[in-house]
């Protein structure tokens, strides 16, 4: 497949169609493959702290375009949750009985989480599984979003909503491997600050495997 360069696909709309084109051809070409936290710690497994077989759950890569600049759209989780409390996180959970696929769960924890309109989110298509230690097959679904869409966080769940520049996400220049100590082992895992936000974890690995997929 061709490789691209950042500056290909940053300016005016070109981003939507380029990824929409991007992501149909990883699936054609079956080189979607599953990813996750074990890519960066192959010892510890892709379920680290969890015996259980993975839960399915679903999260937005949600872009959308303000002037000539395409922004990712990120939450920043509520100091009191019982999990990831405080982090910075995509809009997205578990995969509920009633929804139908990946999409439909992604779209209704948008809306339950900052007020996002399903009908404001155009599909541009979806990466491999994220699989996380704490016991999660996470499926991320990439959607344009209209830039008239309004954003209403819940206070239950979400402190704030903020943007990030797409380009900024897709530089590897800003992908920090970092690490911890972790149950008397070293654990590594990609961060990507910016500003006063500090994206790494999960979120980061997925904007990894969304660079890796369309722009590397």
């Amino acid at each position: 497949m061709t490789a691209y360069s950042l500056n290909d696909t940053f300016a005016t709309a070109d981003w939507s169609p380029f990824l929409r084109r991007r992501l149909a051809e990883t699936a054609r070409f079956g080189e979607a493959r599953e990813t996750g936290d074990h890519i960066l710690n192959p010892d510890l497994g892709p379920y680290a702290k969890w015996d259980g077989p993975p839960r399915d759950a679903a999260v937005l890569i949600g872009i959308t375009q303000r002037g000539d600049v395409p922004n990712v759209v990120l939450t920043q989780r509520t100091g009191h949750l019982k999990s990831h409390a405080g982090q910075v996180a995509f809009p997205g959970g578990k995969i509920d009985p009633t929804d139908k696929d990946p999409v439909e769960a992604a779209l209704r924890e948008a809306e339950e989480e900052i007020g996002l309109s399903p009908v404001q989110v155009e599909f541009l298509g979806q990466l491999a599984p994220y699989l996380t230690g704490s016991g999660y097959r996470v499926v991320p679904i990439v959607g344009a979003i209209r830039e008239d869409a309004v954003f209403h966080p819940n206070p239950g769940e979400v402190e704030d909503v903020f943007e990030v520049p797409l380009q900024f996400l897709m530089n590897p220049a800003n992908h920090q491997k970092q690490s911890r100590e972790w149950q008397g082992s070293r654990r590594y895992f990609y961060a990507m600050p910016f500003g006063e936000r500090y994206i790494w974890g999960v979120t980061a690995g997925i904007i990894r495997s969304l660079y890796e997929t369309a722009y590397r």
